[in-house]
């Protein structure tokens, strides 16, 4: 192959060598078995195969040095026209009139005759229509196909590769998982996921490659947690003293949940164990995820320990500071705050409190991981919104301590379990699954943007009757200088719309202090209407808000939608959601409200936005590096295959925890050798 040819293979795929070639695999197969007549097309068919051959050429001018080629095919039962757009020289030079060929494409009608345009040509005489089966196709790039690598000859590139290989592909999985599971040789596997003859091979060969991944995936997961629980004590607070018991007899604002009381329970057990908790916490907003976290806190404090609370954002820290301290107020606990506004002689008092032991719990942001932040004994740590810290930040926390911290790690966005599996794999799972007695349904209306009046008079009823409301513009980011005109705009507009009421206006490019001063506005009631982009996404907490306007609703993903929503409902009153957006609508759009309308459960959400958007695409994992290096899988559709692959990989982990007995080494030679080679093992948290 060309050198250039090699150097674009390897910069926009990835492969550079005969292994990834191999494992660069079909993302669709169009059954070529059979060859149809011209006279039995039709304009809804997907795909044709046709023989014949070619009568004529003609062409017509689009316009300056700009020319449509038609070569009209004939198969003996009728004639259809195959139609190029470019290219005339290689069309003239490569097919010749009277020649038969096999051309294969999807059938189109103009000008009352059936055509085929850019179809796929080749010789009868050199394809065996036998064997040729369902054809594969290949993800290609612009540039690719600019320097004539198109699926076809990604197919011909691998069809070359195989033919070559005369002795069977090693063996990556043993005989006691492929027997008992059903599944053909890796061999097998590699050539059919290629080259299958039928639908059932295409089935047989992605099963047993799409296992393969998954189980290693989960290997390596499962091995790592393993041997960090080994590596690893954590601290055991045997005690559940004054403290919990004083907040919980006088402060508590009201009674837990059967799911908060569940998920105490799991967390008073992983912190009496000895070993270090490392535990996710999953709920929808507003099911008292915070206040769970705080009473983990208070054992923390009742065994002589400290604790800190890190979130994302200054707003959400500075949000989660008044929140603790509202919940503890009468009770002799020190809550303070680390961030990046904090400075001077205020900071080095937090330091110092915290070295001396007074502080009993720190809140903050990235701050709190800093070289110059010492604790004098950090006993739990818990996260906020996992998905804006890296494994490497959180790895900071554990320097702060003689034995790494519990941890707990909070987030509102519901995860699907296939990729909670994945994402939070070495992490215990806790769900809080209800939401406090009282709280109502928010209701979600979707409405066009043509119907204003309606959606105008619906805020003023609602701020005639004390509530408040947020309009979210979609500035998805900071950079998009059209975005922040038409909230400046929209601004604009709502303070003509409404000249009786009161407006605050919060974005990403206003300063810290600026920003706080317009929310701070808005948490006192002093205005009404909150004018924003996605900054208000997490963490603001306005149980007087009713109404969540979300303006170019299409331009935000299911999960964004949701988070958006949970800003309102937070009161006894009924809350609602407005989804307004242009006539416009794609099929996918057009579904995401529907869901967004019809439910407001997250993890329901969840499960629909992976199944939509996959899991490269999901908020919080492209924002943190935490894209799939998945070939085959698909974390959307193989929950079913992933549980199967955790199982088997749990069951060798229990069976061969120091990873040496005779039948698994197959097993962990292979997992070592992926852990060599460029798998991206850091998508694994």
């Amino acid at each position: 192959m060309p050198e250039r040819r090699k150097e674009i293979l390897q910069k926009e795929l990835g492969i550079a060598t005969f292994g990834d070639l191999l494992e660069y695999f079909p993302y669709k197969y169009v059954d070529r078995s059979r060859v149809y007549r011209i006279s039995e097309l039709s304009a809804d068919m997907p795909f044709v195969q046709l023989m014949g051959r070619i009568l004529s050429f003609e062409e017509f001018s689009m316009g300056a040095r700009k020319k449509r080629v038609v070569a009209h095919f004939s198969d003996g039962h009728g004639v259809c026209d195959l139609v190029w757009f470019n290219g005339a020289r290689y069309i003239y030079d490569n097919y010749k009139v009277g020649r038969e060929y096999v051309v294969f494409g999807k059938p189109g009608i103009y000008g009352q005759r059936f055509q085929i345009s850019h179809p796929d040509i080749d010789d009868a005489d050199k394809l065996q229509l036998s064997e040729m089966g369902m054809q594969p196709y290949y993800v290609t790039t612009e540039r690719m196909k600019k320097a004539g690598i198109t699926s076809r000859q990604m197919e011909r590139l691998t069809k070359t590769l195989l033919s070559k290989i005369t002795v069977p592909l090693p063996e990556t999985l043993p005989p006691f998982i492929t027997e008992r599971l059903h599944l053909v040789s890796r061999d097998q596997a590699m050539r059919l996921v290629h080259y299958p003859r039928n639908a059932e091979q295409t089935q047989q060969a992605r099963l047993r490659l799409k296992f393969e991944e998954l189980f290693y995936v989960q290997m390596n997961i499962l091995r790592y947690a393993s041997q960090q629980r080994k590596k690893y004590r954590g601290y055991v607070f045997q005690r559940v003293g004054e403290l919990f018991h004083w907040f919980y007899d006088h402060n508590l604002p009201f009674s837990l949940t059967g799911a908060q009381k569940r998920v105490m329970h799991e967390i008073r057990a992983d912190m009496c164990s000895g070993r270090q908790m490392n535990r996710l916490l999953q709920g929808d907003v507003g099911s008292g995820k915070t206040l769970v976290a705080l009473m983990s806190m208070l054992i923390a404090a009742d065994n002589g320990f400290q604790a800190c609370l890190m979130a994302p954002t200054e707003i959400l820290a500075e949000q989660h500071l008044q929140t603790l301290r509202e919940f503890l107020r009468g009770m002799d606990v020190s809550v303070e705050l680390l961030t990046g506004t904090v400075k001077g002689r205020r900071r080095q008092q937090v330091l110092d409190g915290l070295v001396r032991g007074e502080v009993h719990i720190l809140v903050g942001t990235h701050a709190i991981i800093e070289d110059g932040v010492q604790f004098q004994r950090l006993g739990l740590a818990v996260i906020d919104e996992q998905h804006r810290f890296g494994v490497a930040q959180r790895a900071k926390l554990w320097g702060k301590s003689d034995y790494p911290p519990h941890v707990l790690v909070m987030t509102a966005t519901p995860i699907p379990r296939t990729l909670a599996m994945t994402l939070y794999g070495d992490l215990d799972v806790s769900v809080i699954d209800e939401l406090p007695p009282g709280r109502k349904p928010i209701a979600t209306i979707h409405k066009f943007d043509n119907q204003t009046t309606s959606l105008y008079q619906g805020i003023r009823q609602q701020i005639g009757q004390g509530r408040q409301v947020y309009v979210v513009f979609p500035l998805i980011k900071e950079s998009e200088r059209t975005d922040l005109k038409n909230l400046e705009e929209g601004f604009e507009t709502l303070c003509q719309v409404f000249p009786e009421y009161r407006l605050s206006k919060v974005h990403g490019r206003m300063k810290a202090k600026e920003k706080e001063e317009e929310m701070q506005k808005f948490v006192s009631g002093e205005t009404q209407i909150l004018v924003s982009t996605t900054v208000i996404e997490v963490g603001v907490n306005v149980p007087n808000a009713s109404v969540m306007v979300i303006l170019d609703a299409q331009r935000f993903g299911l999960s964004q939608l949701h988070q958006l929503r949970g800003r309102v409902g937070r009161g006894a009153e009924q809350s609602y959601c407005i989804l307004v957006t242009n006539h416009k609508l794609s099929r996918e759009t057009a579904k995401r409200i529907d869901i967004m309308c019809d439910t407001n459960d997250g993890f329901r959400i969840a499960e629909a936005d992976l199944k939509l958007r996959g899991p490269g695409d999901l908020e919080g994992t492209q924002q943190s590096g935490m894209a799939f290096d998945l070939k085959i899988a698909d974390l959307a559709h193989d929950g079913q295959l992933l549980q199967m692959a955790r199982d088997e990989a749990q069951a060798i982990v229990d069976n061969d925890p120091l990873c040496s007995k005779a039948e698994y080494q197959m097993v962990w030679n292979r997992l070592k050798a992926l852990r060599k080679s460029n798998v991206n093992w850091a998508a694994i948290s």
